[in-house]
């Protein structure tokens, strides 16, 4: 089977995905440790396989069984991370049909979205959510060049569940300021009129009121901030995740109007 989809740019750093990786073994670790044999998978990981072994470093933090794949389009590539396999951890040819013995209980799209049109990723996320053993995750969604800055949707084999945003506190000005790194389904929604901007709004705002807690330092003005926002918006995690730079929002609460 030819594999589906298109190769990205290939751009990657170490340590890149790191917010995103603590993230999925903090939330997704019973599940893991639930699985038989479980199996996640690094879909896309560019030019070199950097992010592949770091995950496989990370999950094996909340489960020690677990087994990583990397998944990339480019022969070229997967050719280029052979010296960097080893136990529990493989490299493969192919694309988004995931096609793989055992249903993985993980997949991990990171930067792969952004080259595509908005009208397409509903497809793609049926596609992977449908190769997802029945307590998978998906985490789609996009970061800058160095991982300071991240957001990311996660979907069940049911479809999205949520939506986070991630960053080094110390990097922020404002919290729209992560509106740049907005996942293709949502980055041409941050509008008036549409969820996610209302959202970027008023995290704003309440980022702007939490300023006398910038003494204390950023992450208490973060965690003020982000407890005046759940008065008003459906959040799904609490002050542990906060504290690491993150908040995270019911993806019914910031999808696209109309979608």
């Amino acid at each position: 089977m030819r594999p589906i989809g298109t190769a990205t740019r290939g751009t990657t750093h170490p340590n890149r995905l790191r917010r995103m990786d603590r993230w999925i073994a903090a939330t997704h670790g019973p599940a893991l440790r639930r699985a038989d044999a479980p199996v996640a998978v690094d879909l896309g990981y560019g030019a070199a396989p950097w992010t592949a072994v770091e995950l496989l470093a990370r999950l094996r933090t909340a489960e020690p069984r677990t087994e990583v794949v990397g998944i990339e389009i480019s022969p070229d590539r997967v050719a280029a991370a052979q010296p960097f396999a080893r136990e529990g951890l493989t490299f493969r040819h192919g694309g988004f049909e995931i096609a793989l013995p055992r249903r993985p209980v993980l997949i991990r799209a990171a930067n792969v979205l952004r080259q595509y049109d908005e009208g397409e990723v509903a497809a793609v996320w049926q596609r992977l959510c449908g190769r997802l053993a029945p307590d998978g995750l998906l985490v789609e969604g996009t970061c800058d060049e160095i991982g300071r800055r991240h957001v990311w949707v996660a979907l069940g084999p049911e479809g999205p569940r949520t939506v986070t945003f991630a960053t080094r506190l110390g990097s922020l000005d404002r919290p729209s300021d992560l509106a740049e790194r907005l996942p293709k389904a949502l980055i041409h929604r941050n509008v008036p009129g549409e969820r996610v901007h209302a959202f970027l709004r008023d995290f704003d705002h309440a980022w702007a009121a939490a300023a006398p807690y910038a003494s204390l330092g950023a992450r208490q003005r973060w965690i003020t901030a982000v407890r005046a926002l759940s008065g008003d918006w459906p959040l799904a995690d609490g002050v542990r995740r906060w504290r690491q730079g993150e908040v995270t929002v019911e993806w019914t609460a910031l999808a696209p109007r109309g979608a």
